[in-house]
């Protein structure tokens, strides 16, 4: 994963298991063609627009994703869509692991169940958002600063900045066309078998420790 506080010029992460780790879920031919052409093409794309703008160089991963607005006409639009490339497929890649499936660890644990009822409810959610993404986007798991879990959907490659993301499936075609064709409910399927729980819970307990303090009452 690109850390979010990361900076100009950025670099291909390596995929953190073996183009063929995953199967038969996820192939490696699928992964050979998401990781090393589709991310790839981000990471470059983001690289190439902000050699051209040294103003912006300093900026780091998150703030082009949060404050793309701000940027001049002539970038706006491509950093937009490189920069939220760029983070979202880092997070997709470092939150998928080979099985055997795991399960969520406390504390994210009890987050899932206060939120959704149990796993099943926050499968269920996460389907539907996936599922009812019209085109390509995302389904997310999120969480705010007091640790409260949210599902949502972004188009294209925007991201739920400033809440937190916890794991994302990516629904654009290029992330399962090749093995799973239009079957985007069978590949959602197989991606959730995938999820590297102890690595979302790693992520979501991170989010608790940095919590501001709460005031004295």
């Amino acid at each position: 994963m690109i850390p979010l506080e990361q900076h100009y010029p950025f670099t291909l992460p390596p995929l953190p298991y073996g183009y063929d780790a995953l199967e038969p879920e996820l192939d490696e031919k699928v992964l050979r063609f998401h990781h090393d052409k589709h991310f790839a093409a981000y990471v470059d794309a983001l690289n190439q627009l902000l050699e051209r703008a040294p103003a912006y160089q300093s900026w780091s991963l998150r703030k082009l994703c949060l404050r793309w607005e701000a940027l001049p006409e002539e970038l706006r639009q491509g950093v937009r869509n490189n920069a939220g490339g760029v983070y979202n497929h880092g997070l997709y890649f470092r939150t998928l692991h080979p099985l055997p499936a795991s399960a969520p660890e406390p504390p994210l644990e009890g987050a899932v169940l206060r939120a959704f009822g149990g796993l099943a409810g926050l499968k269920a959610a996460m389907r539907q958002a996936a599922l009812g993404q019209f085109g390509s986007g995302w389904a997310w798991l999120t969480t705010d600063r007091e640790g409260r879990l949210a599902v949502q959907k972004t188009p294209n490659q925007d991201t739920p900045l400033p809440l937190m993301p916890l794991l994302c499936c990516d629904v654009w075609e290029h992330a399962y066309y090749l093995q799973y064709q239009n079957r985007r409910g069978d590949y959602f399927e197989a991606w959730w078998q995938l999820v590297d729980w102890p690595e979302v819970s790693r992520l979501y307990a991170d989010c608790l420790a940095c919590r501001p303090p709460r005031p004295l009452p």
